[in-house]
């Protein structure tokens, strides 16, 4: 294993290649080439990969960087300006081994850019898909990343609300990062009684105060949580349904069964984080995610060795073969083989928001 100073070498020297003070959207533009491959798209942007050849990784090759390009238009169209802004300020300012790091963002007239640790791995989502489902013990593994990244993001009053597969990537080692703060909000945690009211987030995954509108706060993290160690185990959510309707409806009763395969340990967990009364949810206690590290679950894991990154992914089955795992290359030009394709698009030549809007919306950012 790398030691910790030569794992964030090429992460420092990034953050001060891209904010330098003088760099302008066009002098920042010079400093990487855009590939054509695009890793993500959603509502109002896309995702791209980026050269940055001035910029060693430990093989000798360049740094490659992930970035999120999305257009002013839409943005401002769909009312998403200030989720963007939101998100911005967080990745600014906050710095773990298992969320996705932030070096920089500009913007131009047509777009703004987040320049993004570069996940090879791919997705959460795609790795229960390929596997229908996972072992307990990877899950457990995966699960306590995720306990330890919003134990850290709670400590510094923010609340995630968007925790789903899909926005869990796995890096070349088949460790956690997480990406996509667009939903994620500041809030004082250390008022018992702080809320926050807005509807947001994967149906599948939303806590029943969120759905009912009585105002929400850090506890909906840790449903989500259960729900998502609900699908890396059985290979779906607990509650789902084709109509969106339903599967408040079904959340609200808090009704759920468990296949048969699921430890009576990982049972009791998912119970405890998905109890309908967010007040006796377990994680919603001034101990917060300490009660959920001390859970019989996790009996016996190294959590500091989990932090420093110094374990192998579990990825046995009960019947001693393996689980299809990301294949990363090791050195050389950047892996695409765990992304889906999605088709080009040049984002310079996309529409111009009108002078007004410019100035409403993004001027003093």
């Amino acid at each position: 294993m790398p030691d910790a100073d030569d794992e964030l070498k090429p992460v420092q020297l990034l953050v001060q290649l891209f904010n330098d003070p003088s760099a302008k959207p066009s002098s920042t533009h010079d400093l990487f080439t855009m590939t054509h491959k695009c890793i993500g798209v959603g509502t109002f942007g896309r995702v791209r990969v980026a050269e940055v050849p001035t910029v060693k990784g430990e093989d000798g090759q360049s740094v490659h960087i992930a970035i999120k390009i999305m257009k002013k238009t839409e943005l401002v169209r769909l009312k998403q300006v200030d989720h963007v802004k939101n998100e911005v300020s967080i990745l600014r300012h906050i710095s773990h081994p298992f969320i996705a790091t932030l070096y920089h963002f500009f913007m131009d007239e047509r777009n703004v850019y987040l320049l993004q640790e570069f996940v090879q791995g791919g997705q959460l989502y795609r790795l229960i898909g390929q596997n229908a489902r996972l072992p307990n013990n990877t899950a457990r593994f995966y699960a306590a990343q995720l306990v330890m990244s919003m134990q850290y993001l709670h400590g510094e009053h923010i609340i995630y609300r968007d925790m789903n597969p899909e926005n869990v990537l796995l890096d070349e080692q088949g460790y956690v990062k997480l990406v996509d703060f667009g939903y994620a909000k500041r809030l004082n945690l250390d008022d018992m009684t702080a809320k926050t009211w807005t509807l947001c987030g994967t149906p599948e995954y939303l806590a029943p105060e969120m759905i009912q509108s009585k105002g929400h706060s850090k506890e909906v993290d840790w449903w989500a949580l259960g729900i998502l160690m609900h699908e890396m185990l059985a290979g779906y959510p607990p509650y789902y349904d084709p109509n969106q309707f339903q599967i408040y409806q079904k959340i609200l009763t808090g009704k759920r069964e468990y296949p048969q395969h699921f430890e009576q340990q990982a049972k009791e967990l998912i119970g405890k984080l998905l109890t309908v009364d967010r007040t006796r949810r377990i994680g919603a206690s001034k101990n917060g995610a300490e009660d959920i590290k001390k859970h019989k679950w996790y009996r016996g894991l190294n959590w500091a060795a989990l932090y420093n990154r110094q374990m192998v992914v579990p990825v046995e089955k009960p019947d001693g073969s393996h689980i299809v795992t990301p294949k990363v290359e090791g050195a050389g030009p950047p892996d695409f083989a765990n992304f889906e394709s999605y088709p080009n698009s040049a984002e310079e030549s996309g529409p111009i928001l009108d002078a007004e809007k410019e100035h409403l919306y993004f001027d003093h950012w």
